[in-house]
Parts: C-alpha cells; structure tokens; sequence
C-alpha cells in the first residue's frame, strides 16, 4: 500500500471516529421518538408480539395457500435407486458427484441397488487439501501474516466442504472403490472434531514453515519437512478413517441382487470400469451470477483440492441458458451435479423449494424486495449445498415448471429423499451446473477457450458446498 493511499485511509478512519465522538450519525432522544412509533401496542401488534416470542417464525409465516397437494409428477426424470446419506458432515460435493457416476452404472449394469465409498476419496480429499495448504504456506512464506492470501489461508487450512472440483481432482487420481471396500466412521459421519484437530496440526505446521522460510531454508529442506508433517496428518486420518485399499475383491450382483461375479479391482481399474476416468475432461462447471458479466469465463484462486490440480473454470449464463442445456441431459437421462442455496424458502417436511412457501412480509408488516444480484452482493445468498439434478417436468410450450433433486440427506428427508423446486425458486436461487460436454452449445464451449478472469480464493459466490 503506497503512501497516499495509507494517509487517505489513516484520515478517513480519524474522520469517521471524530464524527461518533461528536454524535453525529447516532440515535439522538428525538429520533428514538420516532422509531418508536412504528409500535403502537395495538391488540393486533400485541397478538403478533405473543405469537412471534413463542413459536417458530418459520411455522407462523407457513403460508396455507400454498399448502394445496404437492404435484410430484416429472415428465422428465432419470431413475435412481437408494438414497444416499451424509449424516453431520459437509461432504455433500462428493455424495453428489459420486451419485452420477453411481446413476450410470446402476443404468449400465442393471444394479438392484449400487453405491461407490464417499469415505475413500474423502480421506484422500483430506490428506491432498492439507498438501495444498502447506505449500500454499511455502509459496506465500516470503509475505507478511496481514497478506490477504496468508490470511486466507490460515483460515482455511481444511474443510469438508468443495465443488465438483474436488471429485473430478481426487477421484482421477486416486479412483473409486466400492461402499463395502470401505464402510463409513463415526468420524466421517460426523466429520467436525477431525477436522478441527486436523486444521489444529497444519496451522501450527503452517508457522512452523514460515518460521523456517524466514531463516533461509531451501526449498528442498521445506519440502522434506513438508512431508514429515504429512505423515503425522496421514496417521491422524488412518486413526479417523481407517486404511485405503489398494485392492480388493467386489462381488458383483445381478439385478434381482443375487451374485454374479467376483472381480478383483485396484480402485483405478474400478473407476474405468463403473466410474468415468474423464472428469477432468468431459465436464464444465456454468453458473448465473447477476453480479458479473455474462458470457464470460472466471478462474477462481486455489478453487482446487490438490495442490498439483488445475483450477476450474466457470462460464457465467442466464439462467435460461442453463435450462437449456439441463433439459437436453436430463431427456438423456443424464443427472448433474447442481448447487443451490437451498436453506431458501426450503419446507423441509414436504421436500419442496418454493419461494411461496412463507410469507414472512405479511407476518413481519414489510417488504424484503432484493434481486439475486443484490441478495449476492449484500451476502444474503450464495451456493451452500449440492444435490444431484435428476427431474425436470415441462409444459406443453416445453418449458420447465419444476425441477426435481436427489439430495443426501437420508431417506426420511424431504420428498421420499428428493427435493422438489418451482421453476420459480431455481431462478432466484440456482447458482451451479456442472454438464457433460456433449450437452454444451459450441458458443459456450469457445467462451471456455477465453484466458479467464481471475478472482482471489475468497470471493464470496465461490464458498464450498457442504
């Protein structure tokens, strides 16, 4: 930061505490006054005032006229089998992008019933994110603690959340293997005593580098070091997890669920066989994002899980635009991997997303009247979850009026284990698409070829998805 800037912003900060000390911009006794009439004490206020302190505001903002007979009826839907469960973790990015692939192989294979391990890649997701941070600590070592990235860093040295990003840069790598070849923890299941013990570690590890760097350590004794320190976090995820496989034996079942064959695998053969080796290839990630331009390509900092991974990119479209190439995979039967902010308007005992499910104006006596794009700029709205888009029902013009999600929330939730969403809500709160190539238009497939615009890791509409 030059000088000027320095000064100009020591004397605004001056300015903005002279102006508090001298009372200006607070509640003057007048202006309380004032505020306070907006309560009147009338016996309706009062009623409102009793009902609101003693019961869920989503419950008495339940809006009754929407609560007519749910429509579950899909035009277009790809069958799926089970419901997948993620219990108290933030793993929805990889029970999504593992649900897929476990579509396809379910169709492929005729599978009564099928699900790939989510604790395989994501004990692996954990030692190459705890990678990235240390030598995300090694490649910034040089700037200050204050540097924003450093910053950054530091709060970020693990997590359980991510995108599709994550599967395409793990499971390439490492592959699949299936539920049986490694079952589900306490500590999976409910991932967040690990992961603070974990980002414990590495922070303390992260200083210890720096500490290192600062003396004039070369790279090749940081990158000793590293490793050392990477053995104590692969022991902690053992004890957490348990062991990866390196081969195992799969009996495979008919669709009557009866066994057919016994093959033996390594997860990379397993992946090529019921999986897609293509994922770093064969999909692209579209969003709607009003706040930025349209048709446009953005990269966005250390939007990675492995350190020697690439950074996705995004193409940024109406939100029509996307429909279109959704429908067209969905009449493939072709599911996707799909990202909402879905704690939205969300009727979580009937499954259904509607921006008409509450009516907190008339319960409050005002407006809330924000856009998506000033929902996302004010950080009232961002993507926090990922389901599995499997359903679209169309109109006789051919245009969507509701979508259908498989979520991995168990059974018991929501809709038989679905989510189903007005056209409506997807527009306000959809963010995320990742598609097969083969349903892209050539037009946005080019914009992919654009040198990207780049936005720095902690950009707001990029959090991961838990």
């Amino acid at each position: 930061m030059n000088k000027r800037i320095l000064s100009v912003f020591v004397f605004s900060a001056a300015l903005f505490s002279m102006q508090a000390q001298d009372g200006k911009g607070g509640i003057s006794e007048t202006m309380l006054n004032q505020i306070k009439q907006s309560y009147q004490g009338t016996t309706a206020d009062k009623a409102l005032r009793n009902a609101i302190g003693n019961n869920d505001i989503r419950k008495l903002a339940l809006n009754q006229e929407n609560l007519t007979g749910m429509d579950t009826h899909f035009s277009v839907k790809v069958d799926s089998k089970g419901i997948t469960d993620q219990k108290s973790s933030g793993r929805c990015w990889l029970f999504t992008g593992l649900n897929v692939m476990r579509a396809k192989a379910i169709a492929q294979y005729g599978f009564q019933s099928f699900e790939f391990s989510e604790i395989y890649p994501f004990f692996w997701d954990q030692l190459e994110k705890a990678n990235l941070f240390l030598q995300g600590v090694i490649d910034t070592s040089k700037s200050p603690m204050t540097d924003k990235t450093v910053e950054w860093l530091f709060q970020h040295p693990l997590s359980d959340g991510g995108t599709f990003t994550g599967v395409a840069d793990i499971v390439s790598k490492y592959g699949l293997v299936p539920k049986e070849a490694m079952p589900e923890t306490n500590s999976s299941d409910n991932t967040s005593r690990m992961a603070n013990l974990v980002s414990l570690k590495l922070k303390e590890y992260g200083l210890q580098l720096r500490d290192l760097a600062s003396k004039g350590a070369k790279p090749a004794a940081l990158d000793k070091e590293k490793t050392t320190m990477l053995g104590t976090i692969y022991r902690m995820l053992v004890l957490n997890l348990g062991v990866p496989p390196t081969e195992f034996d799969y009996v495979r079942k008919d669709a009557k669920g009866n066994p057919a064959e016994t093959e033996h695998h390594t997860p990379m053969s397993f992946l090529k066989k019921y999986g897609d080796e293509n994922l770093l290839t064969n999909y692209v990630m579209v969003m709607n994002d009003p706040t930025r331009e349209y048709y446009k390509c953005y990269e966005i900092d250390y939007d990675r899980h492995r350190y020697d991974g690439k950074n996705w990119t995004y193409v940024n479209l109406p939100v029509e635009d996307i429909k279109e190439m959704a429908i067209a995979s969905l009449k493939d039967s072709t599911m996707m991997y799909f990202s909402c902010d879905v704690g939205k308007f969300l009727n979580s005992e009937r499954g259904l997303l509607d921006v008409k499910n509450y009516d907190y104006e008339s319960l409050m006596g005002t407006t809330f009247g924000m856009d998506k794009k000033q929902r996302i700029q004010t950080f009232s709205s961002g993507s926090s979850h990922a389901m599995t888009l499997m359903a679209v029902d169309l109109n006789q013009d051919g245009k969507p009026v509701k979508w259908m999600v498989e979520n991995s929330w168990g059974p018991a939730s929501g809709y038989q284990g679905h989510l189903i969403m007005t056209d409506e809500w997807f527009n306000e709160y959809m963010f995320r698409l990742v598609l097969e190539t083969k349903y892209v238009p050539a037009k946005v497939m080019d914009i992919f070829k654009q040198k990207p615009i780049r936005l720095p890791a902690w950009d707001p509409m990029f959090a991961e998805e838990n």
